[in-house]
């Protein structure tokens, strides 16, 4: 099953491209610690660690959790996932990923996925599409710290007067 495509791109400052983003909704925007809460979704409560702290492995851990309930084992699941990293060099050509996302951008997209996955939607590979955005988030946490946008340690703290 493909990579869904509207055709339409989105070209960062680093040259990297991505499928256009309005009207899909912005779920990096979300409380996804409250979200979590309510929903009883582990992955999410990972997510929102990340987003507070910054620390990558905590999308390492949202995306082994997630590997854990959704496939066969890891063997599988990284069989699975290579095929989306192939599908996604033929959509946007190779290592195109690796030029530089902007965090957020993961994120918004691993959290869609992740509910349309839990939703049940079959339009696409949500699970394999859950993992690829964690991965690809915290390999760019760790290789490419300029374009890590979300500003971990203040998106609970109030000014000072």
């Amino acid at each position: 099953m493909a990579i869904l495509d509207s055709g339409e791109r989105r070209e960062f400052d680093s040259g990297a491209v991505r499928d256009i983003q309005t009207g899909k909704g912005r779920c990096d925007l979300l409380p996804l610690d409250i979200v979590a809460s309510l929903c009883i979704y582990v992955p999410l409560d990972y997510i929102a660690a990340f987003m507070e702290d910054g620390d990558e492995t905590n999308l390492l851990e949202a995306a082994s959790r997630f590997v854990d309930d959704a496939f066969q084992d890891k063997a599988t699941a990284m069989l699975e996932l290579s095929r989306h990293f192939e599908d996604g060099a033929t959509k946007y050509g190779e290592r195109n990923w690796e030029r530089g996302i902007p965090t957020h951008c993961y994120i918004d997209s691993a959290v869609r996925h992740y509910l349309k996955h839990m939703r049940g939607d079959t339009d696409e590979r949500h699970d394999r599409a859950f993992v690829w955005n964690c991965l690809c988030c915290a390999w760019t946490v760790r290789h490419l710290p300029l374009m890590d946008d979300i500003p971990h340690n203040t998106l609970y703290k109030t000014k000072e007067v």
